[in-house]
């Protein structure tokens, strides 16, 4: 029975590593074939000029009864007049290779942006009063692919995006704003940081801007996007990006999408050096130990709550600019996305306590 048992183990092993082989060299086909829509590009009806007046186009606004951005964990309380607004883009949520972009209705992808705002946007409720909309987000399969319809998809959602911030402008009134977002939600952000806020009197009302788990290319994007890299803590009006990885770090497939791509200057972004701030220390290309960390979120199995474990992860810039966090992390859950230990899917929760403190002190510099 014990030469069974230890058949059994080397069969699992040798199952695994075939496995491990297989998702190497030809796991993104597989994924592309799995998550890459294979109909034609059909936009839904474009969203009329009053659409996001309504409340039911908002995940989360302050007037929203239940708002899930007002979540917090044991010892923390959201402020109860905020002096900021707050305006936020949750992560890709839509999974479904049926079609391009998410319908608003999406009952699986609206569950999942709720969570990621509870995870995510709640770091900046003691600093802002919290603004996320809705949008026809791109399907994760768009990011697969140099198909035109994903970019097609993109342009799509952003046209949601930048019509939820017109809103957003005449409902927040002359507070200072603070932008946030990741992922998906992160390229929309620095798309209207290029398009709609560089050069315009709006870049004046900008505490921060939190693009995160987005490249963000140090001279083929930041010239154009109208604010500087954040270098200090206590910098106001300037811009933050990081990109989690635990060791040993392999971002080959993040670098290789995008080095293909032109950034907002025209510039290619091959081998161009990323943003990248430290989220424990606020500081550019720096280096912090864990017992600096403030306090990460831990989630449970069912993603509904999460526990606050201070001094877990340490941070530091290295190679390109991507964010390193060491080797001994603790169980997050099963999102770390293989190969390459890449914490896409938690670069908010590992830092959730610093990113709130520094949401504060930046305000303070932009009120002084």
């Amino acid at each position: 029975m014990a030469r069974k048992f230890l058949y059994g183990i080397a069969i699992l092993i040798m199952l695994a590593l075939a496995a491990a082989f297989t998702y190497r060299y030809w796991g993104m086909q597989i994924m592309r074939q799995a998550m890459v829509p294979s109909a034609e590009f059909t936009p839904l009806p474009e969203a009329p000029p009053s659409a996001y007046a309504r409340a039911e186009m908002w995940i989360a606004r302050p007037d929203k009864p239940g708002n899930p951005a007002l979540w917090t964990p044991e010892g923390f309380q959201p402020a109860g007049d905020p002096a900021a607004a707050v305006f936020f883009l949750h992560p890709t949520s839509f999974l479904d290779r049926s079609r391009w972009n998410a319908p608003l209705d999406d009952a699986r992808a609206n569950n999942y942006a709720e969570i990621f705002l509870r995870g995510q946007a709640s770091a900046f409720n003691e600093v802002g009063a919290i603004w996320a909309p809705r949008y026809r987000q791109a399907t994760f399969g768009a990011f697969l692919t140099s198909k035109q319809q994903a970019q097609q998809a993109l342009d799509f959602a952003y046209r949601d995006v930048l019509a939820a911030f017109e809103q957003f402008l005449d409902e927040a009134g002359e507070r200072p704003i603070v932008l946030a977002g990741h992922s998906q939600g992160a390229l929309h952000l620095s798309r209207l940081l290029a398009e709609r806020i560089a050069g315009t009197p709006l870049a004046d009302r900008i505490v921060a801007a939190y693009v995160v788990g987005w490249p963000v290319s140090a001279t083929a994007d930041l010239p154009a996007m109208g604010l500087p890299a954040c270098e200090g803590p206590d910098q106001a009006g300037c811009i933050l990006s990081w990109q989690s990885f635990s060791e040993p770090a392999d971002p080959s497939l993040i670098f290789d999408t995008f080095d293909a791509t032109t950034g907002f200057t025209g510039a290619s972004r091959a081998g161009t050096p990323l943003v990248c701030t430290n989220p424990v220390t606020g500081r550019a290309g720096d280096s912090a130990p864990a017992q600096a960390n403030l306090g990460t979120l831990i989630p449970d199995s069912r993603l509904a709550n999460a526990t606050m474990v201070p001094g877990r992860i340490p941070a530091r810039c290295d190679g390109r600019g991507i964010l390193l966090i060491g080797s001994d992390v603790p169980e997050m859950g099963p999102y770390v996305l293989q190969p390459g230990n890449n914490y896409h899917v938690y670069d908010y929760s590992l830092f959730w306590a610093n990113i709130r403190a520094d949401a504060a002190r930046r305000l303070a510099a932009f009120g002084a």
